[in-house]
């Protein structure tokens, strides 16, 4: 028994090790606009509890920051509804396409849905995990502690809120950068780009027309729907020496 837990033991710190540097990118950016989001909740008269508590349920960084708004405003509960899905929207197609990751990952599974921000789906769905580290555990710590930066810098930027204030605009410009970054480094690993340049042609297409306001759905659809459509046609083209021997799919 004591030799099984010690095995345990051991996979899952060696899945912590292995998760842990992926995170430390995330852990800059989380914190700093998680201490702008709980300064910002704390001006806007709400103890550090508030920030603490819904970092831990809602966790979700754009959405927290308009809950604010929506807290301060007139009850509204239809409106808030939409404004929530539409903001969130985003995470039903993280979802369908971490479908196959997240088979067999017992009661870690239900954590890893939950707590799936962007950052967490980036990272659990490009990493070239190491051999021989549990995939299950590496997943979880990933998302834990990208959990564990947001909360921990919403409350101490709840509590610092009493004794700093500053200008808070332009803050969240840091979490738009980061996934550039994230974007041109997936960008320059693939030979043949097809799938990222189809996603900018999507997107500033839709955004053309739809507007600033209301382009994301739209334009995720849109790739999704292209991306299925083109799927065979992408697989030989990106691909063709893994399609000929039977070993590629997107």
């Amino acid at each position: 028994m004591d030799k099984k837990e010690n095995q345990k033991s051991t996979m899952r710190r060696d899945a912590f090790k292995a998760a842990f540097p992926y995170t430390i990118p995330i852990f800059a950016g989380f914190w700093f606009l998680g201490l702008a989001y709980g300064i910002y909740m704390n001006v806007s008269g709400f103890s550090f509890v508030y920030p603490m508590i819904m970092s831990l349920v809602i966790f979700g960084g754009s959405l927290e920051f308009v809950a604010v708004s929506l807290m301060l405003s007139p009850f509204a509960p239809l409106q808030t509804l939409v404004v929530t899905l539409m903001i969130q929207a985003r995470h039903l197609f993280y979802g369908i396409s971490m479908l196959d990751k997240y088979k067999d990952m017992g009661w870690k599974r239900a954590y890893l849905i939950f707590g799936m921000c962007d950052e967490s789906f980036s990272i659990n769905y490009t990493a070239k995990i190491p051999e021989g580290v549990d995939k299950g555990w590496f997943m979880f710590f990933v998302t834990l502690l990208n959990q564990f930066y947001w909360v921990s810098g919403s409350t101490i930027g709840g509590i610092l809120g009493s004794f700093l204030t500053f200008d808070t605009e332009g803050l969240d410009f840091v979490m738009t950068a980061m996934f550039v970054v994230i974007f041109l480094e997936q960008f320059w690993k693939e030979k043949k780009p097809y799938t990222a340049l189809l996603g900018i042609v999507c997107t500033a297409v839709c955004r053309w027309i739809f507007g600033a306001d209301s382009f994301l759905v739209p334009a995720m659809l849109c790739i999704l729907l292209l991306l299925t459509l083109l799927r065979e046609h992408l697989e030989k083209t990106a691909y063709p020496a893994e399609v000929k021997d039977g070993g590629a799919s997107l």
